[in-house]
């Protein structure tokens, strides 16, 4: 058996520029297939409103949920690095957010807990690294706040966003994070945020010189219902099996050929 993957793991990988695959699942059986493909990190997402349970945001995820999604993962992965999603509201002061990010590692076997905010949440991300919880911090797009933000928008194409984010990512590094994801940003940006931190970076419609990329599974398997997000590809086109399409998917992570021009904002 492969030796598990771990955050010392990923900090190699993006020192020797080796590329970080990452996917979602919610079951046993995918992180299963998903482990064995290759994929270093495995995001229970809370996605999963939208993919599995049906609701048009992820606002109506719950920490039960989450929790019950996370252990059924557990149970079907051995080697990849299992990190998950905090849900809407599960982290609105310091004291909620060492109770549910407790609640996900010890009820859910998660690794690494996954939490959106910028500089509101640097005062959580301090005391749970204080604490030894291992934390990705999410910037960008931040879809538990599509009411605020009016949509599923591109962030930081003006100047003094783009700015706010660099600064924010440094400032959430400082704090202890270990991880950061990035969501729908302009390329250049997060080539700069990538090159200004030395914990790996994780993109999303981010474009390729993140240290990684994620995508929703039901996305590269075509199942997800209406139009798919421009950063995202469908690798069940063409044929062959889930486990061949999820291997296409980490081979061209790895190969650095996805994302391709297509999927990059500017």
């Amino acid at each position: 058996m492969t030796a598990p993957i771990t955050l010392n793991r990923l900090r190699e990988m993006k020192a020797r520029g080796e590329k970080i695959a990452c996917l979602t699942a919610y079951d046993a059986s995918f992180a299963r297939l998903l482990d064995k493909a290759g994929v270093e990190v495995i995001l229970v997402g809370d996605s999963l409103g939208m993919v599995i349970q049906g609701h048009s945001t992820t606002v109506p995820v719950t920490m039960d949920d989450m929790v019950y999604h996370s252990r059924a993962v557990a149970r079907g992965n051995e080697r990849a690095l299992l990190m998950v999603d905090m849900p809407f509201m599960a982290c609105p002061t310091v004291e909620l957010a060492l109770v549910n990010a407790t609640r996900l590692m010890q009820a859910g076997g998660a690794q690494v807990v996954k939490l959106e905010g910028s500089g509101v949440q640097l005062e959580i991300v301090t005391e749970l690294a204080r604490r030894s919880i291992p934390v990705c911090a999410h910037l960008g797009l931040q879809p538990q706040s599509v009411h605020k933000i009016g949509g599923y928008r591109v962030q930081g194409r003006e100047s003094a966003a783009a700015k706010a984010m660099l600064d924010n990512a440094m400032q959430l590094e400082r704090a202890g994070a270990d991880l950061l994801l990035l969501e729908c940003v302009p390329e250049s940006l997060a080539t700069e945020i990538t090159e200004s931190v030395a914990i790996p970076v994780i993109g999303i419609g981010a474009g390729p010189r993140c240290d990684g990329q994620v995508l929703v599974l039901h996305d590269i398997l075509g199942v997800t219902p209406g139009k798919a997000p421009r950063f995202s590809r469908n690798f069940m086109s063409g044929g062959g099996a889930i486990g061949e399409a999820v291997a296409r998917y980490v081979a061209e992570v790895k190969a650095g050929s996805f994302p391709a021009q297509q999927h990059v904002f500017e």
